[in-house]
């Protein structure tokens, strides 16, 4: 049975002269060249394509990762460079919660004299005081370390 009755894969000479060129010089990611060499193999427009099983086992991939690089062709409307690069994420999976406001509230707490019986600020310290103001949201003392030696700011 033929493998792309859904999706056709159909490249232009320069799109496949890329990709062959991508597979055979340079450095690039294995999932890159790898996706590339899946292309190349479903490209109709060269003649007659192998059943899914046989390109499958002759590239060393599953038959899944034929449909799912066929299926992201055809969803990018058949740009080659979008399919066989890595998809950029549009926005990072948690936004963070040390603005430049809590930032600058946070380096001015650390700089600030250490309260009464303590002879320094320390992280964990400084972790309970943040706790204990409104508007700063609760960080984890790591965090706080983080952004202290990001502005350079050393506890002594």
């Amino acid at each position: 049975m033929p493998s792309q009755k859904k999706r056709p894969v159909v490249l232009t000479e320069a799109d496949r002269a890329g990709l062959v060129r991508l597979t055979k010089t340079g450095v690039h990611p294995a999932s890159m060249i790898m996706r590339a060499r899946v292309l190349l193999a479903l490209d109709t427009s060269a003649g007659e394509v192998d059943a899914k099983e046989v390109i499958a086992a002759r590239l060393g991939v599953s038959g899944e990762t034929l449909r799912l690089v066929a299926k992201r062709f055809a969803d990018t409307g058949g740009d080659v460079h979008a399919t066989i690069s890595r998809k950029k994420r549009a926005l990072p999976p948690v936004p963070s919660p040390v603005t430049g406001e809590v930032e600058a509230r946070l380096i001015a707490l650390a700089c600030s004299a250490p309260p009464p019986g303590y002879g320094r600020w320390s992280l964990r310290l400084l972790e309970k005081h943040v706790a204990l103001i409104e508007d700063i949201p609760d960080l984890d003392h790591s965090t706080i370390g983080r952004v202290l030696k990001k502005r350079n700011c050393v506890l002594t």
